[in-house]
C-alpha cells in the first residue's frame, strides 16, 4: 500500500474512535516527514496528540519505511478552514480576508455548510444633525469568498 494512503487510513481509523476530533491538515514531505494538525470541538489536549501519534506510529514498520511524525493542535494563529472549526468559534470575534483583499471584522454568530454570518458593530454619522449612532448589522459571507479567517485575540 502506498505510504500516504496508509497514513491517511490509520489517521481516519483513529478519528473514527474520537468523534470530537477532526483533521485540519496532513502534510508529508518528500523526506517522509509527516505533520498532522488536529482540532477538536472542545480543543485538543497533549494526550489527544499522543494518542493520534501512537495510532500511526505503532501500526507502521520503521524497518520497511523510515519517517518522522509530528502531531499538533491547530493554534490560534492558524486560519479557520472548515465549517466545524468556524462552529466551534461562534461568539468570538474573527477577522476575515476576502478574495477581493478587503477585510471584515465581526462577531461570528452563525455557521452552515455554505456560509458564515458575522455581526458587525460600528458607529456612523447620523442622517440628520451632528454626532454618530451605533449600528449593528449581520453580514453573510460564503466560504467561496473567504481567502483567510483568523480568530481575533484580545488582551
Amino acid at each position: 500500500m502506498e505510504f500516504r494512503k496508509r497514513i491517511e487510513e490509520l489517521l481516519n481509523e483513529f478519528l473514527e474512535t474520537r468523534k470530537d476530533l477532526f483533521l485540519i491538515d496532513l502534510k508529508i514531505s518528500a523526506g517522509d516527514d509527516i505533520t498532522v494538525i488536529l482540532d477538536g470541538d472542545n480543543g485538543v489536549s497533549l494526550q489527544d496528540c499522543l494518542d493520534a501519534s501512537r495510532a500511526i506510529e505503532f501500526n507502521m514498520d520503521r524497518e520497511e519505511h523510515d519517517f518522522s511524525l509530528q502531531v499538533m493542535s491547530a493554534g490560534l494563529s492558524e486560519p479557520l478552514a472548515t465549517p466545524r472549526q468556524f462552529s466551534k468559534n461562534i461568539g468570538r470575534d474573527i477577522e476575515v480576508l476576502l478574495e477581493d483583499s478587503s477585510k471584515i471584522e465581526g462577531e461570528l454568530s452563525k455557521v452552515d455548510e455554505e456560509k458564515i454570518t458575522l455581526i458587525l458593530r460600528y458607529r456612523k454619522p447620523k442622517d440628520i444633525g451632528k454626532g454618530k449612532i451605533d449600528v449593528e448589522e449581520e453580514k453573510e459571507i460564503p466560504y467561496t469568498e473567504i481567502k483567510k479567517a483568523l480568530v481575533v485575540i484580545k488582551f
